[in-house]
């Protein structure tokens, strides 16, 4: 009896480890793989996009493992890892930071996202160890919502010196994308210019994409962490590399959520070339 006990207690323990499975990765194909064939398949291209949750644990850890995977192939300053979470203007204030100056004054300087020091710092402190190149990408956050509330047209009346902080105008633009879709058609259920608020989006994705290629002339990888939606499906910041600098080897990983991390949801099929499911009821950091 006893052992008919136990080996109930065994199958119950494992039906319920399966239910708190916290991740798994999968290919483009709804194939599950080992982190270590993801890193040799994404590690071959020049850039490596991290689409993440921004509030997500698992994308943070999975962020600084792919870090620590990425410096055994590229070396030192020859890879350069770039955040979504840096503005143009706050470049200088990074760069101090990286050249050995306090935390307290990268702080005071920038507006730093409320998880920064948990979730990017380590990830920024592993690049600068490795003597990796980190540097800012995205457009200036005010400029992207003048777009927003006043359409494209706004950007023709800043002076010359606040355009360097974005993309070269005019930027291309493609409404047919189907990230671009979805949020003209957002915009219109909020009342407001579904395209402006698409080309708020793209200004940003586009700054991205012109600071990834200017950076890559410099280095022979990029890493780079953004939002998942600014390279799902391949369109956003990839979408850009490709159009500033054709034939560009860029490879991307995901963040989904699902309840069961064990097969791949069909809508998340080819949603990049790697996607990391993890468990919906995962914590968030903040």
């Amino acid at each position: 009896m006893k052992y008919l006990v136990f080996g109930l207690l065994v199958l119950c323990s494992r039906a319920y480890a399966q239910e708190l499975e916290a991740f798994r990765i999968f290919d483009a194909k709804g194939k599950e793989v080992s982190f270590g064939k993801m890193m040799s398949a994404v590690s071959v291209n020049q850039v490596v996009l991290f689409g993440e949750f921004h509030d997500n644990p698992i994308s943070h850890w999975m962020e600084l493992n792919v870090l620590l995977q990425l410096n055994k192939k590229v070396k030192g300053n020859q890879l350069a890892v770039g955040f979504e979470m840096f503005e143009l203007h706050q470049e200088k204030a990074l760069e101090k930071y990286v050249s050995g100056k306090s935390y307290k004054a990268l702080k005071d300087s920038t507006e730093l996202w409320t998880n920064f020091k948990t979730d990017y710092k380590p990830v920024l402190d592993s690049a600068i160890s490795f003597g990796n190149v980190p540097f800012a990408a995205n457009v200036t956050r005010k400029y992207a919502s003048l777009i927003f509330k006043k359409g494209l047209a706004a950007l023709d009346s800043l002076p010359e010196n606040e355009k360097k902080w974005m993309a070269p105008l005019p930027f291309p633009f493609d409404s047919t994308l189907s990230q671009y879709v979805e949020l003209i058609n957002m915009g219109k259920e909020m009342h407001a210019s579904g395209m402006n608020f698409a080309l708020a989006q793209a200004i940003k994705d586009a700054t991205m994409g012109y600071s990834i290629v200017q950076q890559l002339k410099k280095s022979q990888m990029v890493y780079f962490l953004n939002g998942a939606f600014h390279s799902d499906y391949h369109q956003g910041i990839m979408w850009y590399v490709q159009r500033y600098a054709p034939g560009t080897k860029v490879g991307t990983i995901t963040t989904v959520s699902q309840k069961d991390v064990r097969k791949l949801q069909k809508e998340h099929l080819n949603r990049a070339d790697f996607i990391i499911v993890v468990n919906e009821t995962m914590t968030s950091t903040h």
